[in-house]
């Protein structure tokens, strides 16, 4: 069969620019080899992140100019919380700007210092939310998930012995919640099973504990139990991503990713004192409860992008880029997280990069020779977002995996697009010496990949 292309036409067109080599090293030295502080119009292609970078499609644009922009109830709230109670079933819609405040909204209402929050990988704003709070966010992954060759479906799955092995540890009481990360960001945008889902769910609320998604890209977990768990291959996504949230108690959402929106998210909770409590901690830090931080324009955008992302069509291609992307760099011997997930392809920099002391930080130089190469930017995962120092001897203490990410945009990019970027890989494998070692020269106390600052030295 001819693998389809691109299911839409493009209307609208962004130039784009690849600056001069000498131009480009001036600019990553002048950002203290930190991508986050390279101003976008120096990048030529973004693959910092698929959040809030989507294209938006024609319907949501339109959208745009139906925008009710009263203080409170404005009629776009209401089609968005009617949007999001379809399709999720949960009682009460909280907007917020973006995901992390919904974490920081809901982990700061809900948490208190000594808690923990299993999950199968927390990401870095869900990981700083919670350890703000001075509780644990404790990762469950499945042991596969925990090893980038292994070719293994759904390696977002939570291990469910180590999860009742963990609540008998600690205690219920000591458990606020459980949540699921969908799909596993972390570990590779790899997705969990519904019966993994249906499992951690009878589990937690057999103790007596909440369970909610990070449902991020609840979209793409949905069309991968369509493609890999033989008794959905009938079920329609929506039907699928319907079943997903009926064994949960609430999700953070941020609609920057599936939402198809440039900004937006959502808590969303069946607990009725609970979404009391959130609610009044959002009128104290974003906004009334009918715009919570948005623009009614936006809530409009996130509405009908939640309408849009459960289309087949669309998540097909989707995941088939990303797993082309992953097909060419691996027939070229770059070692990437297999199988490839549904929003990037994660480079296993840690087997890559041989020549470069794990402490000095070969993922991020990497991303820095990819940008200084071939105008590329992507972002570690790895020794330096998810580092720790150890609390008596101040050694650090690196994470399992040191990946790079390369996170492709919805609907912005075409598969030649992806070649250039195969095309700069093959430069930097014939020119090893291209990748060079890196110290930290400033680090915040949080966050600190958002703003630290490097030096390179020599291998």
């Amino acid at each position: 069969m001819i693998s389809p292309a691109e299911p839409y036409r493009i209307k609208v067109v962004e130039p784009i620019r690849l600056l001069p080599r000498h131009q480009r090293i001036e600019k990553i030295q002048r950002a203290h080899f930190n991508l986050f502080l390279i101003p976008a119009e120096d990048v030529y292609i973004d693959l910092l992140t698929d959040s809030g970078t989507s294209a938006m499609s024609d319907n949501q644009w339109a959208g745009l100019m139906v925008g009710d922009e009263s203080y409170a109830g404005c009629r776009n709230f209401f089609h968005f919380e009617k949007t999001i109670k379809e399709l999720t079933g949960f009682a009460h819609i909280i907007p917020v700007h973006q995901g992390r405040v919904a974490e920081n909204i809901l982990f700061s209402t809900i948490l208190s210092i000594g808690d923990s929050v299993p999950s199968n990988n927390h990401f870095d704003t869900t990981r700083a939310n919670i350890e703000n709070q001075g509780a644990s966010a404790v990762d469950l992954v499945v042991e596969e998930g925990r090893h980038p060759e292994l070719e293994f479906p759904f390696k977002g799955n939570i291990d469910i012995q180590k999860l009742e092995s963990f609540i008998a540890k600690v205690g219920p009481n000591k458990i606020p919640l459980g949540m699921i990360t969908l799909t596993n960001n972390t570990g590779g945008g790899q997705p969990a099973s519904m019966a993994n889902i249906r499992q951690v769910s009878q589990i937690l609320h057999h103790h007596k504990i909440p369970f909610f998604f990070d449902a991020a890209r609840f979209a793409e977990n949905a069309y991968f139990i369509k493609k890999r768990e033989k008794s959905y291959s009938n079920k329609s996504i929506r039907e699928i991503a319907q079943e997903m949230f009926s064994y949960a108690d609430g999700c953070t959402m941020s609609a920057k990713k599936d939402g198809l929106a440039n900004i937006g998210g959502f808590i969303a909770v069946n607990d009725d004192s609970l979404a009391v409590r959130l609610a009044n901690l959002l009128i104290l830090i974003e906004g009334y409860p009918t715009y919570g931080g948005l623009a009614g324009r936006d809530l409009e955008a996130v509405a009908r992008g939640l309408e849009e992302v459960t289309n087949e069509d669309y998540l097909e291609f989707r995941v088939n880029q990303i797993a082309y992307l992953g097909k060419r760099l691996s027939e070229m011997g770059i070692p990437i997280v297999k199988p490839t997930g549904g929003h990037a392809v994660f480079v296993d920099a840690g087997k890559f990069i041989k020549h470069i002391s794990p402490h000095n930080y070969p993922g991020w130089a990497l991303a820095v020779a990819l940008y200084r190469e071939g105008g590329i930017r992507a972002i570690e995962i790895g020794n330096v977002m998810f580092s720790k120092h150890h609390p008596e001897t101040e050694e650090e203490i690196l994470p399992e995996m040191d990946l790079v990410r390369l996170a492709i945009p919805r609907r912005v990019y075409t598969n030649s697009h992806m070649d250039y970027v195969v095309s700069v890989f093959d430069h930097i494998i014939m020119n090893p010496s291209c990748i060079k070692g890196l110290q930290i020269t400033y680090q915040p106390p949080i966050l600190r990949h958002f703003t630290c600052r490097f030096k390179e030295i020599n291998p």
